[in-house]
C-alpha cells in the first residue's frame, strides 16, 4: 500500500494536506485526533475517506473545509494557505470554494426546497430572481424539479439529502465534501444518493472528498484514504470488502 500524498506526481492539487495534526486537550490530558496527515487531492478526482467512528473524519473535513484549526500542519486550497486567512476570508472562501453535504440535510424548515438552495447565493448579496433560477436548475439537476416548492417537512429523507446536495453544488464550489451523506439513509436510497453523487461529480467537473463508512460506495472513488489509529494510509479502491 502506497502512502497517501505520493500519488498525484506533478499534476498540480486543489487541495495539499502537508503535515497536519489535531490535538484537543482537557487540562493535563490530551487527545491526539491525528498526526502528521499529508496528502493531495488533484483537480477531478473523487477520494473517499474511510475509517472506524471516532477516527477523525468528520474532523479533517472541518478543517479542510476552514470550520475548524489544525493544532499544526499546514492546508493549501490551489495556492492558497488556509491557515493564513482572517475570518471574514475564511467565510467567503468557504461560500465561493468549497460546497458540503453533511449527514444531516440542515434545511431551514419554514422555507421552500428552491429557497434552501438559493440560500448561499442569497448570502453572497446576488440577485434573488437569478438565485431561485439557479435553485431551480440545480434542483432538475438532482431530480427534483417538480419538488421545488415543498418544505423540508415534506419530503422524504433521501429528497432532503438531493436538496442538501444541490445547495453545496449551487455556488459551483471547485472543492465538494461530503461527511457520510448516505449516513442517514436506507441501503437502496443510499444507492441512489451515491450514485448521484458520482453522476454530478463527471457531469459537472467536480473535485470531491467523501467521509464514508459506505463501503459499497469508497469502492466506486477514484481513490480510498483510510484514516486509522492518527494515520492516513491509501488502499486501492478494489481492496474494500464488498459488505
Amino acid at each position: 500500500m502506497e502512502q497517501a500524498g505520493t500519488c498525484t506526481g506533478e499534476t498540480e492539487s486543489v487541495l495539499r494536506v502537508e503535515g497536519l495534526r489535531k490535538v484537543y486537550r482537557s487540562g493535563a490530558a490530551e487527545l491526539v485526533v491525528f498526526d502528521n496527515l499529508s496528502f493531495r487531492v488533484a483537480p477531478g478526482e473523487l477520494v473517499a475517506i474511510v475509517g472506524q467512528s471516532g477516527s477523525g473524519k468528520s474532523t479533517l473535513l472541518h478543517i479542510v473545509g476552514v470550520l475548524d484549526s489544525p493544532s499544526d500542519g499546514e492546508l493549501y486550497f490551489a495556492h492558497v494557505r488556509l491557515r493564513s486567512l482572517k475570518a471574514d476570508d475564511a467565510a467567503d472562501f468557504r461560500n465561493r470554494q468549497i460546497g458540503y453535504v453533511w449527514q444531516f440535510h440542515y434545511l431551514l424548515p419554514e422555507f421552500t426546497a428552491e429557497e434552501n438552495v438559493a440560500m448561499p447565493l442569497l448570502i453572497r448579496g446576488e440577485d434573488p430572481a437569478e438565485s431561485l433560477n439557479q435553485a431551480r436548475r440545480w434542483l432538475h439537476d438532482v431530480g427534483l424539479g417538480p419538488r421545488a416548492g415543498h418544505r423540508s417537512g415534506e419530503l422524504s429523507g433521501g429528497e432532503q439529502q438531493r436538496v442538501a446536495l444541490a445547495r453545496a453544488l449551487v455556488t459551483q464550489p471547485r472543492l465538494l465534501l461530503a461527511d457520510e451523506p448516505t449516513g442517514d439513509l436506507d441501503s437502496q436510497t443510499a444507492e441512489a444518493v451515491s450514485d448521484l453523487i458520482r453522476s454530478l461529480h463527471r457531469a459537472h467537473g467536480l473535485t470531491s472528498l467523501i467521509a464514508t463508512h459506505n463501503l459499497a460506495f469508497a469502492r466506486r472513488c477514484d481513490r480510498v484514504l483510510r484514516l486509522q489509529q492518527g494515520k492516513i494510509q491509501e488502499v486501492s479502491p478494489e481492496s474494500l470488502p464488498l459488505s
